[in-house]
């Protein structure tokens, strides 16, 4: 058992207070339980946290399993001197007898001593009930910093015989899983490794890792690949592995990275990461193995209309349904959420059906079975940071919203047979060319399944709507393309009537350069409950408004408004939810090239909308109601 004179105190201060730890309770969606009703649907309490857990500054990295015995083991980094990720960190746990509901005191599982011990991947072999726990060790630093690149990380297991009472000394699995190649990053999960249920490779125990490989001068190549072992854990060998290069310049595809896996009913794994600073568009990435483990069908596939910030996130099957646990907010980490799949991963519920656990700053989770119907989530959470405290929820199958059926649509010409989804309740009014949609400012919007044609790239385009509104207050999104934020690529249209005026405004990448943006603002906000015409072209090395026919012009700013971001097209109403349009929206269109200054005067032009990738009449909802 690896321990110290720090590491024993700490054990002792955490059993003075495990009871009074156990009771503490957040409030949040346990609200929605009827009071009287002996186990709610939703509960949640701190389970680590600095205050309550004496010699840490912060904890972070959540990972929890099952044992064969029904106890749960709730592991997380414990950083020593700050939250920083490569300083003092020792691996810890609480154990949990009753599924959850109560917690016993810290153990200290593996100490740091100075140097950073973390990244735990547990994973329990339900033949022997052996717990395996994969991890991480670098040299540490006594400063907030990063790990020097390349950094030195290595690889090592440790396991438990009694549940998670005691832990065997950490052994390393450099030789085994650490090729002379992955010499820069190396991370195991972190989140719980799966034990194979199906198929000839029954009984294999699976975990992932994401490496990186340094060439002497930079970081040349990302690698995101799964360990397996078919003895219980005493050996492991590196499976299946995607590798993308980087280039010179600094770019490259996808960096798939933290990955989590579930074994689909099929008995196929499928393997979800976190995307991270890639070309390609969304923050999530998925590949799927059929042999086991031993290889993936493709390349790590994007999921540009999955929302999430780049974050880890954490995946379980629960029969044929599929939960995804992760943050919901596009931009930043908050709003933990669960959504599921129906379909083994290749659809994903949006952000509007999935099931939010809490609107506080959220980020790292991991899932776990109960038992049952009962799901636990332990979640890094707080009001203030998401790395306050590390959260434990219970809930049950019946708590997630159920399967939602189809959304009203809306029709896209551009692409009839890819309609709009009508969200809320919007409303049929009357319009400029026949009908128009009415929005509610509540939750009312119509949003765009992704479509390759959909994402403007580094090309000139012209965005054309007529809106009419009397609000006169709120942010009033009108269209918006792409991500959200200050560093995502995007393209938005919106009334701001407390400014008194309409915005037009880019969010760029280009390069290994910084996002950049660029924007145009009138000195009117026509919220008068007229039809104004209202368009923004870029081209010619401009950024144009055009309000009625007359332009305003701004400096273009060159780069790509589509990259590295979740590709979102929504009609009334922000990527992030947090802003919805009320008034009334007629004749969306997008065309991949600039209009000329006659062809947005033209407004029988502007009513067939040839040519555009996206026309939205918006005449009628059709079906859902």
């Amino acid at each position: 058992m690896p321990s110290s004179v720090r590491g024993g105190l700490r054990i002792t201060l955490a059993a003075l207070i495990a009871a009074a730890a156990a009771l503490v309770s957040l409030p949040g969606p346990a609200a929605q339980a009827q009071s009287g009703t002996p186990q709610p649907q939703f509960e949640q309490q701190i389970l680590f946290k600095a205050s309550q857990d004496p010699g840490y500054a912060c904890f972070r990295i959540p990972a929890v399993v099952r044992t064969t015995d029904g106890t749960l083991l709730a592991f997380a980094e414990g950083r020593v001197l700050n939250c920083g990720d490569a300083a003092d960190i020792d691996i810890v746990l609480k154990r949990s007898t009753d599924g959850g509901r109560t917690w016993g005191p810290l153990q200290v599982v593996n100490e740091g001593d100075g140097d950073t011990h973390g990244n735990p991947a547990p994973v329990v072999d339900r033949e022997t009930g052996r717990i395996l726990l994969a991890e991480t060790y670098n040299t540490g630093r006594t400063d907030s910093a990063g790990c020097e690149v390349p950094c030195d990380r290595t690889p090592h297991l440790q396991y438990s015989d009694d549940d998670g009472a005691t832990w065997s000394e950490p052994r390393d699995l450099s030789d085994e899983i650490l090729p002379g190649n992955w010499n820069s990053w190396y991370a195991t999960g972190p989140v719980h490794g799966i034990q194979l249920t199906r198929g000839k490779h029954a009984g294999r125990l699976v975990f992932g890792v994401n490496t990186e490989t340094w060439n002497g001068s930079r970081v040349s190549a990302n690698h995101a690949a799964l360990i397996v072992s078919d003895d219980g854990g005493d050996h492991w060998k590196v499976g299946a592995t995607d590798s993308w290069p980087i280039g010179a310049d600094g770019l490259f595809r996808q960096k798939p990275s933290e990955v989590t896996l579930a074994e689909r009913a099929d008995g196929s794994v499928l393997v979800s990461g976190r995307e991270q600073d890639g070309t390609d568009l969304g923050h999530r990435t998925q590949a799927v193995s059929r042999d086991g483990g031993n290889s993936f069908t493709a390349p790590f596939q994007d999921l540009p209309d999955l929302y999430t910030p780049q974050v880890q996130g954490s995946m379980l099957r629960l029969g044929n349904r599929i939960l995804l646990a992760c943050p919901g907010d596009p931009d930043r980490r908050r709003t933990m959420m669960i959504r599921s799949s129906y379909d083994g991963g290749r659809t994903w519920d949006s952000v509007d059906r999935g099931t939010v656990v809490t609107t506080d700053w959220s980020g790292y989770s991991d899932l776990v079975h109960i038992g049952g119907d009962a799901v636990g989530l332990l979640y890094e959470g707080g009001a203030v940071d998401a790395r306050d405290e590390i959260r434990f929820a219970r809930f049950t199958e019946d708590w997630l919203k159920p399967r939602r059926g189809p959304d009203p649509t809306t029709l896209d010409l551009a692409s009839p047979k890819k309609p709009a989804a009508v969200l809320g309740g919007v409303e049929e009014t009357d319009g400029v060319f026949g009908g128009a949609l009415s929005f509610d400012g509540a939750d009312d919007a119509v949003r765009l399944p992704y479509r390759g044609g959909l994402p403007l790239g580094t090309k000139d385009f012209t965005a054309s709507l007529w809106f009419r509104y009397t609000a006169t207050t709120g942010e009033q999104p009108l269209l918006w393309m792409g991500g959200i934020g200050t560093n995502q690529p995007q393209v938005w249209l919106r009334a701001e009537p407390a400014n008194n005026r309409l915005q037009g405004l880019i969010t760029v990448r280009d390069g290994a350069s910084p996002p950049r943006s660029a924007y145009v603002r009138t000195d009117g906000a026509y919220n008068d409950g007229a039809w104004h015409h209202l368009a923004l072209r870029r081209g010619g090395g401009q950024l144009t408004l055009f309000v009625d026919g007359t332009a305003i012009s701004a400096a273009d700013v060159p780069g790509s408004v589509s990259r590295n971001s979740p590709f979102g097209v929504h009609v009334g109403q922000r990527m992030d939810s947090r802003a919805f349009f009320t008034g009334a929206i007629d004749d969306v269109h997008v065309w991949d090239r600039a209009l000329s200054d006659t062809e947005l005067t033209d407004r029988q032009h502007l009513g067939t909308g040839r040519g555009s990738v996206l026309w939205l009449p918006l005449d009628r909802v059709r079906g859902g109601r």
